[in-house]
């Protein structure tokens, strides 16, 4: 029986295959901490970086230490590891384009960052904070529907201005601090 190759159109290429990895690869992928940390000094870079310069600062991270510190056979210990695994790894992922001496991260790795929003340890979950404050907003929007909010020294539109302005700061504030707490934002990776 002679098989016919049909192309999937649901695809833009017509091929049936996505060419964005499904999300249990990314998470595999960012799973190691090496992999983050070469991600996260491409980005700051912002241009290619000799893998020598990255295997130092990849080791001065997981050392805590300042990279005029690392000593050669940590710089040497971390250079082998990213040669031979971890670079190899991120580049068929097509996350980085890699040769002998530079890498630099693809246009593909600009997909990464919905999964390296980091939030730090002490803060409030956006998703509990924004439920928290719709409980403000319905509060205050139900005592001005019963009447037991005074409107006379302020007005219902300006209550409700309130609460509409209060959900507006607070996404500046959140987007703000999405961006910031970005790999490749910092100095350090978290």
């Amino acid at each position: 029986m002679a098989t016919t190759s049909e192309s999937n159109p649901s695809t833009p290429d017509g091929t049936g295959q996505d060419d964005q990895l499904p999300a249990g690869e990314i998470f595999d992928l960012l799973s190691n901490q090496r992999r983050r940390y070469v991600i996260h000094y491409c980005k700051r870079e912002d241009e290619p970086v000799p893998i020598g310069d990255l295997a130092e600062h990849v080791a001065a991270w997981e050392l805590e230490k300042d990279v005029a510190e690392v000593t050669s056979a940590e710089r040497k210990r971390v250079y082998t590891s990213l040669q031979q695994s971890h670079l190899p790894t991120l580049e068929r992922a097509d996350v980085i384009a890699f040769d002998d001496r530079t890498i630099e991260l693809t246009d593909e790795a600009a997909e990464l960052d919905v999964y390296l929003d980091i939030v730090p340890g002490d803060s409030v979950p956006w998703g509990t904070y924004y439920l928290g404050l719709a409980a403000v907003g319905s509060v205050v929007m139900a005592g001005l529907w019963l009447e037991v909010i005074p409107t006379e020294t302020v007005p219902e539109l300006g209550w409700a201005t309130l609460v509409v302005g209060l959900f507006a700061a607070s996404a500046v504030v959140h987007v703000v601090q999405n961006r910031r707490m970005r790999l490749g934002e910092m100095e350090r990776p978290p």
